[in-house]
């Protein structure tokens, strides 16, 4: 019987560190080879699941990515920019898919991911939801559809932890409305207001962002004109959703050609 593929998870300690491990350890389509963490971190040297306060799993945690990523056939990677940059790098040296949950990132940034896709497949999303990636698809048809006299208005909100806005996902939207209108979002982008900010100008795509409690993500884009308004909605109550896409992006990649993929590529659409 063929060996099931191998994933390693990176930033192990954290809220979808801990998802992505339960849910690699719970499916029976792949199965967990390594777990990371950064230098100094109390989990190194620990058997995973111990650290989670479970049972044993056999894989203890370690601060030396390339070492478990050799071993990997993926790598899962929800963690901050600069360590997804790093952590790139690796994974292509190791021909390990790289899926990339990592949200926050810079046009430079990203940038940066393009040479390891020269020697390995990349799979990056703002969000690995199927919903949240058919609401895209729908946000680029209805812009498509609308004139500048509909304003769009992309609604996030997220628990207090999160450190970065607009979220990843908001971010995401917010290009395919520009897509759909044939525009740059950079160049109609309206965020961040506070204060006297004057009229809105016609065609911008606004952002506002929520901050509170427990929040797992919820997402409206609204299109509002005179008389009328249209709003698209998602709302995750389980980041369980995030981590069963990232894993099915995972195992899509593991017979594609290096590159550079998203979660429309992964699902289809």
């Amino acid at each position: 019987m063929e060996e099931l593929p191998g994933i390693v998870i990176t930033g192990a300690s954290g809220r979808m560190g801990q998802m992505l491990i339960k849910t690699v350890l719970e499916s029976d389509k792949a199965r967990l080879v390594g777990a990371v963490e950064r230098e100094g971190h109390d989990w190194i040297g620990q058997d995973v699941g111990v650290a989670m306060g479970g049972a044993a799993v056999g894989v203890s945690v370690t601060d030396k990515p390339l070492e478990a990523f050799v071993k990997a056939h993926a790598v899962i990677d929800f963690t901050a920019p600069a360590a997804t940059i790093a952590f790139s790098k690796l994974a292509a040296q190791a021909r390990a898919v790289h899926v990339i949950g990592t949200t926050g990132m810079t046009d430079e940034e990203i940038a940066q991911l393009e040479p390891a896709s020269h020697h390995a497949v990349i799979v990056r999303a703002g969000n690995m939801s199927l919903g949240v990636n058919l609401l895209t698809q729908l946000t680029k048809k209805v812009a498509a559809a609308l004139d500048e006299d509909f304003d769009i208005e992309i609604i996030e909100s997220h628990h207090h932890h999160k450190v970065d806005a607009p979220s990843g996902t908001a971010l995401m939207l917010g290009e395919a409305a520009a897509e759909g209108r044939g525009v740059a979002l950079n160049d109609v982008r309206d965020s961040g207001r506070d204060g006297i900010t004057g009229a809105r100008k016609k065609g911008d795509i606004g952002f506002t962002a929520i901050r509170g409690g427990d929040i797992v993500g919820e997402h409206d884009v609204l299109f509002a004109a005179a008389g009328e308004r249209i709003i698209l909605r998602h709302m995750a109550t389980d980041r369980a959703i995030f981590a069963r896409g990232a894993l099915k992006a995972a195992l899509w990649g593991q017979d594609k050609m290096p590159g550079q993929y998203d979660m429309l590529d992964v699902l289809g659409l």
